[in-house]
């Protein structure tokens, strides 16, 4: 839906470690219009701009900030605050949503936490929004600062400062399975609203009650584990399984159909070893026990799209690593999204991993479009 197409009382959204884009349009997607976009990284800026050139999505009315997000903590913030305003003055609910940088608390990742340079940034995220005060905010994350006990005391912190600030808070570990996603990735969302727009019976004492996690949901991410899924087969002998129409959709083979991806614009950007030929050979189909030189399986869905820290995934039947078509496909996004073709292959699956699954996203945005409506004093 074209910024044209929306409704003047839809919500404007701020979007904050956009990435190239694919949280964003999940929600744009759902009826939100994104007004601003912040991303330090000049590259995934350019792939944000890009992708959303070939599906036909409108700018964002106040442009995008190739910036630190400190900046709008410090030097300008009453520049940002007046954004905010600006919008609020029209009508509009205004929303902040953002995934900071998590590998300081990914146990596959750095995992320094709050002291962490990325670490930092959740607080910094968290700061931001109580400062500027918008009227509901999104924030994602890793399971690692949720579930880890050592990083679960900053995760409260940073819950007891929004709620200091007038915020009733809920939040989910949410797997992106239950959305229709291929690929087994949990993630933390916490969700706010202003205590002082929520009508009487939506949340008191800093605690939302009456959110619609379990609405949008597609599948049960235990009952979908429980399938009976084939597990590995040797490298180049495909064994056709019976499948139904629920597990059918959820395989990587299914998507890679859907998505059309040896026909699409990044279908041949993938890495092509000088070496390590003869070791991916040696490696089943379906064999993702090893932290590295993982082989997907064509009829199952993906372990979570991390392509860091020398992780990599080998195609099901072929003698190479993944495309990064192939990649988006399991992040669930529409097949017309692209990426420019002179992106590097690293700042390709970076980006790629570190986004929130397009499906994950749709799922959430129309679930807090549904607490908006029902939970919401319009004044």
């Amino acid at each position: 839906m074209n910024k044209q197409e929306k409704s003047n009382s839809s919500p404007v959204l701020f979007s904050f470690f956009s990435g190239c884009g694919f949280l964003d349009l999940g929600f744009e997607h759902n009826g939100y219009e994104i007004a601003f976009v912040n991303e330090i990284s000049q590259s995934f800026l350019k792939a944000y701009k890009y992708s959303r050139s070939k599906i036909g999505v409108s700018e964002p009315k106040y442009g995008y900030f190739n910036l630190d997000i400190n900046e709008f903590l410090n030097g300008r913030k009453e520049e940002l605050r007046c954004l905010v305003d600006e919008m609020r003055s029209n009508g509009r609910l205004v929303g902040f949503i953002g995934g900071p940088p998590c590998p300081d608390f990914s146990v596959a990742g750095k995992n320094k936490g709050a002291d962490g340079l990325n670490g930092k940034l959740s607080l910094v995220y968290i700061k931001l929004i109580a400062d500027i005060s918008p009227d509901f905010f999104l924030f994602e994350n890793v399971k690692g600062l949720w579930s880890t006990s050592r990083h679960k005391e900053f995760f409260l912190e940073l819950k007891k400062i929004i709620q200091n600030a007038g915020y009733s808070t809920t939040e989910r570990l949410c797997n992106s399975l239950e959305y229709g996603v291929p690929q087994d990735r949990e993630r933390i969302i916490l969700f706010g609203v202003k205590n002082d727009l929520l009508n009487r019976d939506s949340g008191v004492d800093g605690k939302i009650y009456n959110f619609p996690w379990e609405k949008h949901k597609i599948f049960s991410a235990d009952e979908v584990k429980n399938m009976p899924w084939v597990e590995t087969n040797s490298f180049g002998h495909n064994i056709t399984p019976s499948l139904t129409n629920s597990m059918k959709q959820l395989t990587i083979q299914h998507w890679f159909n859907k998505n059309d991806v040896e026909k699409h614009p990044n279908g041949a950007a993938h890495f092509k070893p000088r070496a390590g030929i003869e070791k991916m050979r040696t490696v089943s189909e379906g064999d993702v026990s090893r932290k590295s030189y993982k082989r997907l399986h064509r009829y199952r869905y993906s372990p979570t799209a991390a392509y860091g820290n020398n992780e990599v995934h080998l195609h099901p039947y072929k003698e190479r690593r993944i495309s990064a078509a192939e990649a988006m496909a399991i992040q669930s996004l529409p097949q017309k999204f692209e990426l420019p073709q002179d992106m590097s292959l690293s700042d390709m699956f970076k980006t790629i991993g570190n986004g929130v699954p397009y499906l994950l996203s749709s799922g959430i945005a129309k679930s807090i479009n549904s607490y908006l409506e029902d939970s919401i004093c319009r004044k």
